[in-house]
């Protein structure tokens, strides 16, 4: 799978990725940056179609330990917009990526 991230600030969101997230990357050239992930799954979820608007594709990343995982990105700068909340499916809190938009991070409850 191959998702995409849009952002008014791409180099920045590149570099964040790389430096605070150290996600191994590979350069096709000119500072294009392609990402690698360990491993990645895909859900579908319902919506009324007003929020979020049918067709919306959201991309968020998980971890085994969330306490230990924010407290980590939290020491390399990055900037955490919410508490870690139960959602039923899982531990979740968002942090900011340049570009100005929020990106998830949960702890899965179910086995990966």
């Amino acid at each position: 799978m191959h998702g995409l991230f849009y952002s008014t600030e791409e180099r920045a969101l590149r570099d964040f990725i790389k430096e605070k997230l150290q996600l191994p990357s590979t350069d096709t050239g000119g500072g294009w940056l392609i990402f690698d992930t360990p491993e990645a799954d895909l859900g579908v979820h319902p919506t009324d179609g007003m929020s979020p608007p049918s067709g919306t594709a959201d991309i968020s990343f998980y971890c085994d330990r969330i306490e230990e995982t924010v407290e980590e990105l939290k020491s390399r700068g990055v900037e955490f917009t919410q508490d870690i909340a139960d959602h039923g499916y899982g531990l979740v809190t968002y942090f900011r990526v340049p570009g100005g938009f929020d990106v998830q991070l949960y702890e899965p409850r179910y086995e990966k």
